[in-house]
């Protein structure tokens, strides 16, 4: 059984605290970096503990040494685990253009650390395009002027459409954008301008990759025998959303046949009845 499994976090400061040597607190912090917090203040300024500790568990920066957290390979290896650690990194490491450049690039998809770099660097182009072809969602923490940069917020919802929802509204209203949006999450069309749900060529691109977006489609749409089959094919259950008149069309219920046939859960249904 594992040592961090044995001992409680009482037992191990206790224990940490009278006999363990620098191997055994290695040991404790590779199998998890959470257990740093409970380790002598003297194996928190140790550079290959704390390194060993961020490797397995991001956040464990946050029980390091201050000295540690001015240190750029420790803050980095902690940001490839969690983005969210250099909210206690060291000020300046947080206005360091390069730094930040290279944190950007490597922290996880859903861990930005655009969110506590310095503010100047919100303001950067290069430093926020790069974070928001990691993480479109990063462009929430962009300064406003930048989210109302076309080549900003276009490389933000190619990565992640939602990520419209954080652009200025004038780009809502751009057709390029809300496409690009709406190819990667159809349901983007929600943040899109209103006026792009009586757009069939948005509203279709959308459907294929969402079938359900067909309900906040205009009126008009959900008579369009196109839209409508594009729709079912991505999700037969959109068949709801359309107008009376296609829902017994023969094509369209062609179209739902496709979908159910396709769908992994009624292929492996299918399979146990042979």
């Amino acid at each position: 059984m594992k040592l961090t499994n044995k001992l409680d976090h009482l037992e191990i400061k206790l224990y940490a605290s009278i006999i363990m040597d620098k191997k055994e607190a290695l040991k404790i912090v590779q199998e998890n970096g959470s257990e740093l917090s409970n380790l002598p203040d003297h194996f928190k300024k140790d550079k290959q503990i704390v390194l060993e500790a961020v490797k397995q568990y991001g956040l464990a920066l946050y029980h390091a040494d201050r000295s540690l957290r001015k240190d750029k390979e420790v803050v980095l290896e902690a940001i490839k685990g969690n983005g969210g650690a250099l909210e206690v990194a060291d000020k300046s490491l947080k206005k360091d253009k390069l730094f930040i450049l290279e944190a950007v690039k490597k922290n996880p998809y859903d861990s930005p650390a655009l969110r506590d770099a310095d503010k100047s660097l919100r303001k950067d182009k290069e430093v926020v395009l790069a974070a928001v072809k990691r993480y479109g969602l990063a462009l929430q923490y962009a300064d406003k002027s930048l989210k109302k940069d076309k080549e900003v917020v276009l490389a933000a919802v190619k990565n992640m459409g939602l990520a419209l929802y954080d652009a200025d509204k004038s780009l809502r209203k751009d057709k390029e954008v809300v496409l690009a949006a709406v190819k990667d999450e159809g349901m983007a069309l929600h943040d899109a301008d209103k006026s792009f749900r009586k757009d069939k060529e948005v509203v279709l691109e959308a459907v294929k990759e969402n079938g359900d977006v067909l309900e906040i489609a205009d009126k008009s749409l959900k008579k369009d025998k196109e839209v409508v089959l594009a729709a079912v094919k991505e999700n037969c259950d959109s068949i709801k959303y359309a107008d009376d008149n296609l829902k017994k069309d023969p094509d369209i219920l062609k179209g739902i046949n496709e979908s159910l046939m396709n769908d992994p859960d009624v292929q492996a249904m299918l399979n146990k009845k042979k």
